[in-house]
């Protein structure tokens, strides 16, 4: 299904009956990735999930976006549905948009559960190697990136954000890196501890991007929260261990 919200046409689900539950993808996914969450969800509830913009089938935004821009997005497309309550499902990125739109004041909805699996939001401190690694970094690319060294190496710069670059960085157009950059810089822990709604954390224990150290931190921070570990399993633990994950939110949504 297609519909336009701030003139970007975006692709979404919208399947079943009942209680709503959103889903908000993890970066450099689309909603595909969670057939199987979507299918087990909807068995008495209405579950809706889109790509956001610059994700699966829907087209990148005009300019980079920061987690708000997304947050932005999300709550016009809600608003379509004229929605009062709603549960959400988050993956990764997905939990950075919550975060922040669950600390918006005035809401015009509540949010009844929330389910956190393998969810960003915590900036992970540097160390002092990190700390250097990066510091030379930016000196070499400001010192390629002069006159007379890109017109003698102009591929320099590229080359060097290459190498340093994660997977999503690299894979992402110019437009979703800008976005990426302005994304996972921002330290969103102080807005965790203001989810008051029931919550779920599920965690692959072996997650290397947003590691179970962080899971522990939320549970820590968020009053009514709970932590189901998928041992074994990394980022993608609903792919990794389906029967696992979505017998936790059979449970957790039957509660």
């Amino acid at each position: 299904m297609v519909k336009k919200i701030d003139e970007i046409p975006v692709n979404y689900i919208d399947e079943g009956e009942g209680e709503v539950v959103l889903i908000l993808h993890g970066w450099g996914a689309n909603i595909t990735l969670y057939r199987g969450i979507i299918d087990t969800l909807k068995q008495g509830r209405r579950v809706m999930a889109l790509d956001m913009p610059g994700f699966g089938k829907t087209p990148e935004p005009s300019e980079p976006w920061c987690v708000d821009d997304y947050v932005d997005f999300v709550l016009h497309f809600i608003d379509t549905f004229s929605l009062k309550k709603l549960s959400v499902v988050v993956h990764s990125f997905g939990g950075r948009v919550f975060f922040k739109m669950n600390a918006r004041e005035n809401l015009p909805f509540s949010i009844e559960r929330a389910v956190l699996i393998d969810s960003a939001g915590i900036l992970p401190k540097k160390s002092f190697k990190q700390k250097v690694s990066l510091r030379c970094y930016k000196i070499g690319r400001a010192f390629m990136s002069t006159k007379v060294m890109h017109f003698l190496y102009p591929d320099a710069v590229d080359n060097m954000r290459r190498r340093r670059g994660s997977s999503d960085y690299n894979s992402a157009t110019p437009l979703m890196r800008a976005t990426l950059v302005k994304v996972v810089n921002e330290d969103l822990e102080p807005l965790i501890g203001q989810v008051q709604c029931p919550t779920l954390l599920i965690w692959g224990d072996l997650d290397t991007a947003t590691p179970i150290g962080d899971a522990k931190r939320m549970e820590a921070l968020i009053a009514d929260a709970g932590l189901v570990v998928c041992e074994g399993a990394g980022h993608f633990s609903f792919a990794e261990q389906p029967a696992k994950v979505n017998g936790a939110l059979k449970a957790f949504f039957a509660g």
